[in-house]
């Protein structure tokens, strides 16, 4: 079975995969994928220097990440530049990844920030949304991650809608709570997950 997670930043997808995990979950992770596919000595990571320049590297000749992010989150031809370099490899490595596992009972769990936007294009059999508030979001961002609160602003009102988000739901787990309350509605879904003949 292959189900896809998403969430807005600040929701607390990880929380969630990881939770996934120590249940038996096979998760993979789109987040992982994309930094590998720009890794030192790839040609992903040549190809983001020859379309922006060296700027973008570290002084290690790494990647950096947020020299990248201030170039491109304000400008959407950018943004599409870096993708469709990105996407390619991220994309060929999450089909493999699903198709060695096909014929097993693995529950593959596929953490994807932007499958929304994609739409159910690895075969999902379904779609878990984590939410929570947006207050709650925001607040996890600024005092979690240290972000500043303009932004956090930004970075949330860049994605897709929550509304749209919820649309394209089949599971949704409120991670506005407590953790035991999270645990509680993983353990709910990982039980539907694993019965037989399941239908969520």
């Amino acid at each position: 079975m292959v189900v896809g997670l998403t969430g807005g930043i600040g929701a607390g997808k990880s929380t969630v995969s990881d939770m996934l995990a120590r249940r038996g979950a096979v998760v993979v992770d789109a987040d992982i994928l994309a930094r590998d596919a720009v890794a030192a000595g790839t040609l992903g990571l040549r190809a983001v220097v020859d379309r922006f320049g060296a700027g973008v590297l570290a002084g290690d000749g790494s990647l950096d990440r947020a020299a990248l992010a201030g170039v491109v989150f304000d400008d959407p031809p950018a943004l599409a530049d870096l993708n469709a370099i990105v996407h390619p490899p991220v994309r060929a490595a999450i089909e493999a990844r699903v198709a060695s596992l096909a014929g097993t009972d693995a529950v593959v769990v596929l953490e994807i920030p932007l499958l929304v936007e994609s739409g159910r294009s690895y075969g999902e059999s379904a779609v878990i949304v984590v939410d929570c508030a947006p207050g709650v979001a925001l607040r996890r961002l600024t005092e979690g991650r240290g972000m500043a609160e303009a932004d956090a602003r930004r970075r949330m009102a860049a994605q897709v809608s929550r509304a749209q988000r919820l649309a394209a739901a089949d599971v949704v787990i409120d991670n506005s709570g407590s953790l035991a309350s999270l645990e509680e509605q993983v353990e709910a879904v990982w039980r539907r997950l694993t019965r037989p003949a399941c239908d969520v």
